[in-house]
Parts: C-alpha cells; sequence; structure tokens
C-alpha cells in the first residue's frame, strides 16, 4: 500500500519559469546579435542542461550557480552587454514567489497519506516558495540535499531512506518523463506523469491531467475517497 506521495515542485505544484525566461531572451536578443529569440533559448537550454548533468558528487553545483554560468556563456555566444546579475535575479526573483496552480491546495487536502516535496531547485529557495504558499509538506528533499540532480538516483534514494519507507510504498507525480518518471521509476518508485497540456501519453505510462487525479489512479485503490 501506498505511504507517502513524493512530488515535484516546479511546473507541478507551481508554473515553472517559461515567462521570465522568454523574458531573458527578450534582452539577450535586443542587445546581441542573434538571428531569433528561439536560437537563444535553444542554446541557453542546452548549455544548462549540459551543466546539470554533469553536476554530482563533489563536482556539484547549484541550481542558481549553474543558472548564472549558463547565463553568462548564452551572453557571450551572442555578445550581448546585458547584465547577467539583473538577469539572473529575474529568475531567482520567480523561484521564491512562483504563481500557484488552482488545484494545489486541493492536493493537499485530499491526499491520504503525508506529501514530501522532491525537487531540483536549492534548498533556500524551496523553503522560501513552499513559506510563501504556506504548503505543509511532511519534508522537502532537494538536489542540494542529495548533490545530484534528477532523473539521476541519489535524490530519489535520499527520500526513501529519510522517510523510512520502500519504493514500491511511495509514488511519484511530476510533469516531467524524464526528470520524474524516468527518475521514479529508475529507483522502483510508482511514477505518474502529471500531463496538463494533454499531450500523447507514451506506452506504459500512468498520466493525469490534474494533480487530484493522482487519487483515481490504481495506486489509491482502497483508500476511502
Amino acid at each position: 500500500m501506498i505511504k507517502a506521495v513524493f512530488t515535484d515542485f516546479y511546473g507541478t505544484l507551481v508554473h515553472e519559469d517559461g515567462a521570465v525566461i522568454e523574458k531573458i531572451c527578450d534582452e539577450i536578443f535586443s542587445t546581441g546579435n542573434a538571428e531569433s529569440k528561439s536560437q537563444i533559448g535553444s542554446y541557453w537550454w542546452q548549455e544548462f542542461q549540459n551543466s546539470f548533468m554533469n553536476s554530482f558528487g563533489d563536482n556539484f553545483k547549484t541550481q542558481r550557480e549553474l543558472e548564472h554560468l549558463s547565463l553568462v556563456k548564452t551572453t557571450e555566444k551572442f555578445r550581448s552587454p546585458a547584465n547577467i546579475e539583473k538577469l539572473s535575479e529575474m529568475m531567482f526573483e520567480h523561484w521564491v514567489k512562483p504563481p500557484v496552480f488552482e488545484d494545489t491546495d486541493r492536493f493537499f487536502e485530499m491526499c491520504p497519506v503525508p506529501i514530501y516535496i522532491v525537487s531540483n531547485i536549492d534548498r533556500a529557495d524551496i523553503l522560501a516558495a513552499v513559506e510563501y504558499h504556506s504548503f505543509k509538506p511532511s519534508g522537502i528533499f532537494t538536489s542540494e540535499d542529495a548533490k545530484a540532480y534528477k532523473p539521476r538516483k541519489e535524490l530519489f534514494e535520499l527520500a526513501l531512506k529519510a522517510v523510512g519507507i520502500s519504493a514500491d510504498e511511495a509514488v511519484h507525480i511530476g510533469d516531467s518523463l524524464s526528470s520524474d518518471v524516468g527518475g521514479a521509476t529508475s529507483v522502483g518508485i510508482n511514477a505518474v506523469w502529471l500531463n496538463r497540456n494533454n499531450r500523447e501519453v507514451p506506452d506504459g505510462i500512468v498520466s493525469v491531467r490534474n494533480l487530484t487525479e493522482l487519487f483515481d489512479t490504481p495506486f489509491f485503490d482502497g483508500f476511502a475517497n
């Protein structure tokens, strides 16, 4: 039986930083020599992902460090004199005060087992955002704690060990097929994809359209509705 829900944070409980990213790309585009804003966004994302995937163990860097480094490389690539500190602060301000999805409070109210946040963001930013929205999770586990990012196993293994349950006693919900579903299933945790945009669901994936639909999945058979 399920004893805990692990949940992603950004893109799952609260909105991602897409609007902020667009503003930053606008600034780099207007001051640099890129052919398009999409070219900037693609390059920036690739730089961030490359550093992200190589950041673990002794080579671990916080999300804030990685975002700053990727912005430095992106502005250099497109020869933009944009103020890196100002651009970074735009991102960081979103992380600590992100808009919440309308189903999040109901999700916390309905859940019959403890909810734990399992996130790739830095601990201080998660704590600030959780306090801002007055969420009451039973615990918070971050990449900074595990010195590794999802979809690597370390963060999920840390959460399981700290909660004191086996993998089959947890279900993880998140909006990323690779980081959330792929990472959770790699250690045997039941995984549910939060598919808010009604994208095509790959074979073998358990998918829901909103947070509260999680409790209609077979993982919660036996719990009173």
